[in-house]
Formats: C-alpha cells, sequence, structure tokens
C-alpha cells in the first residue's frame, strides 16, 4: 500500500470543479483521494492511497502516476508543486510494552493522578540552593 501526498495549486476553477473539490474535502487517504485547501480553494494537498501491485515491483513513480490519475478524475486544472510517496510495507510499527514506555524507564508515573517521583537531585539541589 502506499501513500501518496501531493500539493499543489489550483488554475481556474469553474463552480462545478470548486463544488467537486469542496465535497471531496477531508485529512484520510483514501482511494479516490481528499483534499486539504485554503480558505480561498486556490491552494491544496490531495492525499490519495494507491494498493501495491501483485507482484511486488511497484514503484514510487508508478504509484505516483496513479495518484495523479485520481487526481485528473476530478476534472480541475492544477499544477503539482511537490509529491511525496510513502511505502506502508516499509513502514515499522513499535509496540508498547516490550521495554516499558520512556516514561516508564524514567521512573514517571503510570496511571493518572499519581504524584510524580521526586530524585534525590531535584533541580533546586543542582543549582546549589
Amino acid at each position: 500500500m502506499w501513500r501518496v501526498t501531493v500539493r499543489g495549486k489550483f488554475q481556474g476553477l469553474d463552480a462545478a470543479a470548486r463544488a467537486a473539490v469542496l465535497a471531496a474535502g477531508g485529512t484520510a487517504y483514501t482511494d479516490a483521494g481528499t483534499f486539504t485547501h485554503d480558505a480561498t480553494v486556490s491552494v491544496f494537498t490531495f492525499r490519495c492511497q494507491v494498493p501495491a501491485g501483485p507482484d511486488d515491483e511497484d514503484d514510487e513513480d508508478a504509484a505516483a502516476l496513479r495518484a495523479l490519475a485520481a487526481l485528473e478524475a476530478y476534472g480541475c486544472p492544477y499544477e503539482v508543486l511537490k509529491i511525496a510517496v510513502t511505502d506502508l510495507r516499509t513502514i515499522r510499527v513499535r509496540r508498547k510494552g516490550r521495554a516499558g514506555s520512556a516514561l516508564e524507564r524514567a521512573g514517571a508515573p503510570t496511571t493518572p493522578g499519581s504524584p510524580p517521583k521526586i530524585s534525590a537531585r531535584s533541580s533546586l539541589m543542582s543549582r546549589g540552593h
């Protein structure tokens, strides 16, 4: 699975194209793509999720082209400023609880409302007070 983010600017949206952009608003990555935009609907971010091909030979360029095809389907005149492609198959997810969180290792309380642990060397002591 690929996530493609296209940043760009619109070029002369008519009323129908503007309505299509407003209807496809959102921040989620979807197969059809979603738009976020400024208040004047002149610049945009288009987020699209592109399934990986049957063989793992798909590359970033192919995913970007498929995302641009999804953007073209909206029929809005645009100029691409930047494209970012992320291969979700390469993202590693850190699981909580294996070695404990950084706060737990630092001695922070693990339950809400617990008083913080105070070490023998507080910040006041280190300043010479």
